[in-house]
């Protein structure tokens, strides 16, 4: 569990939850555990979770055309998501934030990551910026940002209404991420279902 740090539009989230109804938490139990063939070899929080992919799509019976990604890092996720959508594009300033311990510029790094895979873009954008420019739709959108409430919340919420699925990187690990998937559940009047390893990953459906 990530220490925990006072944000008041996450201390005003658990309030007025107090005064309406619980939104379910579904357990996420995969069938199929399974690599996928494109995967980086290195280490990451990510570790894990890229073999559930597989699940998810049939799961829940996600077309493979288009998929977006908030949050790039090194590309350790984009590259395992590309083994199964025609395209992926990957948003992210490359410049770390201060839940991570990335102080350097990664963009470098990680367009050298993807560049054996042609179905993969990467923008240097804050989030903000993007959803300004974009109003189309993707199969699936996977958001690990930085794990505040308020701006989990605000992509998240972008990112639900412009896709059939919405996945969410630590919900076990930061306690802000996980109520505000919960309130964009809420919003949205979709499921939440909840995988408790590897940090925890999130998904609206």
């Amino acid at each position: 569990m990530a220490k925990q740090e006072f944000e008041l539009a996450h201390r005003l989230s658990l309030l007025q939850s107090k005064f309406r109804a619980a939104v379910p938490v579904v357990d996420y139990m995969p069938t199929i555990i399974e690599m996928p063939p494109r995967h980086l070899d290195r280490k990451s929080a990510w570790e894990g979770l890229e073999s559930i992919l597989l699940d998810i799509i049939r799961r829940f019976e996600l077309k493979t055309d288009r998929c977006l990604e908030f949050g790039v890092e090194f590309g350790y996720s984009t590259v395992a998501l590309s083994s199964f959508f025609k395209s992926v594009r990957g948003v992210d300033t490359f410049q770390g934030d201060r839940h991570t311990t990335i102080i350097r510029d990664t963009y470098q790094e990680a367009l050298e990551n993807v560049s054996p895979y042609d179905n993969i873009e990467l923008i240097r954008s804050d989030y903000q910026s993007y959803v300004k420019t974009d109003s189309s739709t993707y199969d699936l959108i996977h958001v690990d940002i930085i794990h505040t409430f308020a701006d989990t919340y605000a992509c998240g919420l972008w990112s639900a209404e412009h896709s059939k699925c919405t996945i969410f990187h630590d919900t076990e690990s930061f306690p802000q991420v996980k109520q505000a998937v919960s309130e964009i559940a809420r919003k949205t009047g979709k499921t939440f279902y909840n995988f408790p390893e590897c940090y925890g990953l999130g998904i609206v459906v």
